[in-house]
């Protein structure tokens, strides 16, 4: 069994309970370890196995946002856990996504359940991911971007971090600033204060608990905000 397996199959804490525990039982069957159910969810931190079983509810549900998953959106998918992850996890990722595509998602009730287990660090990543699949042919579909803006809400995730999430994929002309959470008209010494609390806030070593292939993907959000702020410091002449 891959890695991906041995997340789901031995990681899962608090996920196997509430709606996505009814989701999750169904899609992955014996891979969940039965033995989990005789724990107090209450003792559970969050495990890697309950980030990716999260992600891989939230990846179903954006695709089942316009009544229909297409092959190429499967294919899309696949390639990206395939950068994220390698090739053998992203085949079992695959497989499990399918059985999830056959059931019914109450979206709201399970980014409350992820809302009350997980960190606010970690919903970020999640939606980073979202998007990041939602971008894979080159464009967010309106329909599929609308749905995560919705789970975004619904996960407790600010505005502020959402729009700047969202300029890691749509950029904008004034990009740098929003990346940096800040209006043009800010002063050179709010661009600093504003840099400086974007790179502790979204700095990797926050979601390094759910392993380095995560950390990764966490380290693009932290690479962006290093380059707006260059770019800022370059076309005002900041030293």
């Amino acid at each position: 069994m891959a890695k991906f397996g041995k997340w789901i199959g031995a990681g899962l804490g608090w996920a196997f309970a509430g709606p996505l525990g009814a989701i999750l039982g169904f899609a992955f069957g014996s891979l969940i370890d039965t033995t989990q159910h005789d724990m107090p969810v209450s003792d559970r931190t969050t495990t890697t196995g309950d980030f990716i079983a999260s992600l891989l509810v939230l990846i179903a549900s954006v695709m089942k946002a316009d009544g229909r998953v297409m092959k190429s959106e499967l294919d899309y998918v696949k390639k990206y856990f395939i950068q994220s992850f390698g090739p053998e996890t992203a085949s079992e990722a695959l497989q499990m996504l399918r059985d999830i595509l056959k059931q019914d998602i109450p979206v709201s009730e399970v980014c409350l359940q992820i809302r009350q287990r997980m960190d606010y660090a970690s919903r970020m990543q999640l939606v980073h991911f979202l998007l990041g699949i939602a971008d894979a042919d080159g464009q967010v579909d309106q329909v599929e971007f609308a749905l995560i803006l919705k789970i975004s809400g619904f996960l407790g995730i600010e505005q502020n971090d959402m729009a700047s999430l969202k300029e890691m994929f749509v950029k904008s002309s004034d990009w740098a600033y929003k990346m940096l959470d800040i209006e043009p008209s800010a002063t050179d010494e709010e661009i600093k204060q504003a840099y400086r609390k974007m790179a502790v806030k979204h700095h990797p070593d926050k979601v390094a608990y759910l392993g380095e292939d995560i950390k990764a993907k966490a380290n693009e959000k932290f690479k962006k905000i290093n380059e707006a702020y260059n770019a800022l410091k370059k076309s005002r002449g900041i030293v």
